[in-house]
């Protein structure tokens, strides 16, 4: 095994398209994409070198190159130590059999609830359920992904006890008028397009996209439709002053097939969701911060279905849920080196959940709550030298229902060289109870406490060959001891959760970029994981490689993602449930050809290999899968 790693590892490799034609836009973009400038490991824009925790960052072109209508594909190749499940071509689903399951070394499960989904830093996830849906994150949005791989709960409070993963959406950046329309047809009658416009004329900006996504599924009832929307519009007052609106809207139709063994008949969702924010930002030269409100909205519909020989159900599941927030913060330098952040967080998370039954009998509520949270934190960071870059931060966080939590994190970034850096941080991560949780469904239990756990790493990075080589390597441990599980309950034959879980995980990550020459990249990453109490969709090894050639009107790329030892369900003495892993190996290849300046003809394979898998225990994926599109930009 140790063989076949090291003759992927060498052979293929990818990262971005680097083209004759370059835009202004993407000369900026490619700048962020290396890793100079991020947003999410420190409210305002900060090096990366003076974080001392291990970000990830996706940039435009390996968004763009890889023709994907959803992001989770791309950043589950692309980021070390985080695995996403998924269950058939297109779309991920909710309730029973869904897919889009978010770990990130270990943290987090399906639903996801211990990783933070955030959109330009406003949190995603739904106020009863208190996961974000997978289905919302659509390319059609995304200038770039920026992914904190370990706690950001000092920062960014309750869900990011394993990490966040931010959608920075797209901006035009200069003057004039962009167009472009995708449109994309494949396997399983598979379409997928989009049309989208960016617009800047002196201060003001927008950016409109839509879309509209549809599969029939590899297997028998498993088809899904999506409209997608997602529209901007910012203005900037002055050189210190700029502000933006935004709209994202998603509505889908999710059918849940079933396991192979159970298939299930009319087990269907429909899903609208919706965040819709606003920001006003300030810049000076000592200080910087932003006012932030935003509103996440959905409805759902869903059907639980029955399995042959059963009888259909007479009521239907329906919900409304909201999350209102309003984030303040602002960074003030008061001494050379010094950048020092205050910040204040409220939400108010709630909603309403009941079933209508068919035979004309009364809505039955199953619940109906919201809570207020609201929270304060203090950011330091001082450097020493030009070298030493020291990290400090405490937050107090309130939570109507479960009472105060407070979130310390201590790190060092020590720039040895301009070519290399080390960093080590002790950060905690925490989640408070859902309400799902806590009241909606067996085995819910009013009396949970908030779980946490304590993130101890060591990380460094060096460039070599005049920087165009690029390696970063990043060893962690993770300690937590409260974390919600489902037990016997005592006394019955029923399950409740309780604070009893453990978690004790370790392990390494590694990732390489090589920019060749203006035609050839590679990139590679890697990480391994020990888990002392396993948990599914979380594989033992993870290991991406590829390369990206593109020269004149030509373009073309392939990688492989190996996943070995990955649970898809764990050993259950008491229901006599098996323990199931799988290992497997997918190899996707993409080409696109210009043959004038607006047109772009692409054709993708994924899973050439044909390989038989499963990532949700029962749903087997689909083998070989093709498709082809065109790509027109005015």
């Amino acid at each position: 095994m140790q063989k076949i790693y090291l003759v992927i590892a060498s052979l293929f490799l990818s990262i971005q398209n680097i083209s004759a034609d370059e835009t202004p836009d993407a000369v900026v973009r490619d700048s962020i994409q290396l890793g100079e400038v991020i947003v999410t490991g420190s409210r305002p824009a900060v090096s990366v070198n003076n974080l001392p925790m291990s970000i990830t960052v996706v940039g435009t072109r390996q968004i763009e190159n890889r023709f994907e209508p959803s992001l989770l594909p791309i950043i589950t190749e692309e980021v070390p130590g985080l695995f996403i499940t998924s269950r058939g071509i297109m779309g991920y689903g909710v309730s029973n059999g869904s897919a889009g399951g978010m770990t990130i070394r270990g943290i987090g499960g399906s639903p996801t609830g211990q990783v933070l989904m955030l959109i330009d830093g406003h949190p995603q996830y739904m106020g009863l359920m208190g996961h974000p849906l997978a289905d919302s994150y659509q390319t059609l949005m995304a200038e770039r992904v920026e992914v904190v791989r370990g706690p950001a709960s000092v920062l960014y409070g309750s869900n990011a006890m394993g990490g966040v993963i931010n959608i920075i959406t797209k901006k035009q950046l200069y003057d004039g008028v962009k167009t472009g329309v995708r449109t994309m047809y494949g396997s399983y009658n598979t379409l997928s397009t989009e049309v989208n416009n960016a617009v800047r004329s002196g201060k003001f900006n927008s950016y409109v996209s839509l879309s509209y996504n549809h599969t029939d599924g590899h297997r028998l009832n498993s088809n899904f439709d999506q409209y997608s929307g997602y529209a901007k519009i910012g203005y900037d007052f002055n050189p210190n002053w700029k502000s933006f609106v935004d709209l994202d809207l998603t509505k889908f139709d999710a059918a849940n097939p079933g396991t192979e063994a159970v298939p299930m008949i009319d087990n269907d969702a429909k899903i609208t969701r919706g965040v819709t924010s606003f920001s006003l930002e300030n810049s000076y030269d000592r200080t910087s911060g932003a006012l932030k409100f935003f509103y996440n909205f959905g409805t759902h519909k869903i059907n639980d279905g029955y399995t042959a020989g059963k009888q259909p159900l007479i009521e239907r599941f329906k919900s409304n849920d909201r999350m209102l927030g309003v984030t303040f913060f602002q960074t003030y330098s008061f001494f050379t080196g010094n950048q020092t952040t205050a910040g204040i967080d409220y939400q108010h998370i709630g909603g309403h959940a009941w079933n209508t039954f068919l035979d004309g009998r009364e809505n039955a509520d199953i619940v109906k709550k919201s809570f207020n949270e609201i929270a304060g934190y203090l950011n330091f960071q001082q450097t020493f030298i030009e070298k030493l870059v020291f990290n400090a931060g405490i937050r107090v966080d309130h939570h109507a229902h479960t009472g105060t939590e407070w979130i310390p994190q201590f790190g060092l970034s020590y720039i040895a060289t301009g070519n290399t850096v080390v960093k080590g941080i002790v950060s905690k991560g925490f989640r408070n109870p859902t309400i799902r949780e806590m009241y909606m469904f067996p085995p819910q239990n009013p009396d949970l406490e908030p779980e946490s756990l304590m993130n101890y790493e060591l990380s460094a990075s060096h460039k070599m060959l005049n920087k165009a080589l690029n390696l970063d390597l990043s060893l962690y441990y993770i300690k937590g001891d409260n974390s919600i599980i489902s037990v016997p309950k005592s006394g019955s034959a029923g399950m409740i959760y309780m604070n009893t879980g453990e978690i004790e995980n370790y392990g390494v990550e590694f990732a390489a970029r090589y920019h060749i020459n203006p035609h050839l990249n590679i990139s590679a990453n890697y990480s391994w994981l020990h888990m002392e109490n396993k948990v599914v969709a979380s594989p033992e090894h993870k290991l991406y490689a590829g390369i990206n050639y593109s020269k004149d009107k030509w373009s073309l790329s392939t990688g492989i993602q190996y996943i070995n030892n990955l649970y898809t369900q764990l050993a259950n003495e008491r229901t006599k449930t098996p323990e199931l892993k799988d290992s497997f190996a997918l190899w996707n290849v993409r080409a696109a050809y210009k043959p004038v300046r607006m047109v772009e003809l692409f054709a993708k394979g994924e899973n050439l290999l044909a390989q038989k898998y499963e990532i949700n225990a029962g749903f087997p994926m689909p083998r070989a899968t093709v498709f082809g599109g065109v790509n027109l930009n005015f």
